[in-house]
């Protein structure tokens, strides 16, 4: 099957062709955080990184880091963890997933343009780190106009980096806001 192929409706789930008006990013329940915490533990690239459903509910319930959730026609997608002092003191997306039914409508998309409009009135740039084995994210965040800016080798796992890359969200007035 080709990558241009539609999705096809999965029953139970909202058509692929739902408006983008449907789209709904809220803060995340405590109900929705366990969710979010079963959905990465199951999913790439935390599976590759080994990461145990504790691990997942310990970062997805850390009161430092906000975390919402993202609903298309009211039937949740995927999750969204920000830090805002990740990387020098500029904010940083820290997680993103979207459940493998709803991949290729644009929703990753959306939770990044969520991301950065929320950043954007305080902050000059967003960062995020990608593990060098996950091309389809690289990819994404590239269109999105994201740079590499950097790699640490072997930091989550062997064999692997992880890629800090950074994208500029509005020209500075001020050198004190990163």
């Amino acid at each position: 099957m080709s990558n241009l192929t539609p999705k096809l409706p999965t029953p139970g789930l909202p058509n692929p062709g739902s408006g983008v008006d449907e789209v709904q990013i809220s803060p995340a329940s405590a109900g929705d955080r366990e969710w979010a915490a079963q959905l990465m533990a199951r999913s790439e690239p935390w599976t590759t990184l080994h990461r145990s459903l504790e691990t997942c509910r310990g970062l997805l319930n850390d009161p430092e880091f906000p975390v919402f959730i993202g609903r298309l026609a009211g039937v949740r997608f995927g999750f969204l963890i920000l830090d805002p002092r990740g990387v020098a003191g500029a904010p940083y997306l820290k997680s993103l997933a979207v459940s493998e039914d709803f991949r290729a409508r644009g929703l990753g998309t959306r939770f990044i343009t969520f991301a950065e409009d929320f950043f954007r009135p305080r902050s000059r740039h967003l960062f995020l780190c990608v593990s060098s084995f996950n091309d389809r994210a690289r990819q994404l965040y590239e269109r999105l106009g994201y740079e590499p800016v950097g790699a640490v080798k072997d930091l989550a796992i062997e064999g692997a980096s992880e890629l800090l890359m950074c994208k500029r969200l509005r020209s500075g007035e001020s050198s004190r806001r990163l």
